[in-house]
């Protein structure tokens, strides 16, 4: 069974062996389409594995896009959704981004937390593996310690310490279910 990977917003970093998806045809992606137009123009239960890198808050409806998402992904299929974290002046320093994320945001899809049983916006369906900041960035010794505390214990980091001591972005891992 070949392993399908889709790169959302891919941009001119397209994740190797992946299929590329964007807007701007100026890019790597392998399929020019409009990413707040629905449907994407790929089957359902295609993909194994989806990559939507700094991409989700430039969109219109965030939430039809994880609708979309959860149609082409395969049951048990790997999303990983990296944005900037609300907090962040990264968040707020770019003119195009519509969207801010916190901790809980993905929480909507989740039907085993509160607010999925709660609030049920949507049929799609991913279980929050892991919450990670900072991922991907380089941090000194300082920062290093508040993203080990904030990867620790992610709902204290934000109420308690996220307005003091201010992280820059947010990796969830979902699972589609």
């Amino acid at each position: 069974m070949i392993n399908k990977i889709l790169d959302v917003g891919c941009g001119n970093k397209k994740r190797e062996g992946a299929i590329g998806i964007d807007f701007n045809d100026r890019t790597q992606a392998d399929v020019i389409h409009n990413l707040n137009s629905f449907p994407y123009p790929f089957e359902d239960a295609f993909f194994s594995e989806v990559f939507i890198d700094n991409c989700l808050e430039h969109l219109s409806e965030p939430m039809r896009v994880m609708e979309e998402i959860y149609r082409i992904t395969k049951f048990g299929g790997k999303v990983k959704v990296i944005v900037p974290y609300f907090r962040s002046q990264w968040a707020f320093i770019d003119p195009t981004h519509l969207h801010f994320f916190t901790v809980d945001s993905f929480a909507y899809y989740d039907p085993s937390h509160p607010i999925c049983q709660r609030y049920d916006y949507t049929l799609a369906r991913f279980s929050v593996k892991k919450i990670v900041f900072n991922e991907t960035l380089k941090n000194g010794f300082f920062k290093k310690l508040i993203v080990a505390f904030a990867n620790k214990w992610p709902r204290r980091y934000e109420y308690y310490l996220s307005h003091l001591f201010v992280l820059d972005d947010i990796t969830y891992y979902l699972e589609r279910i």
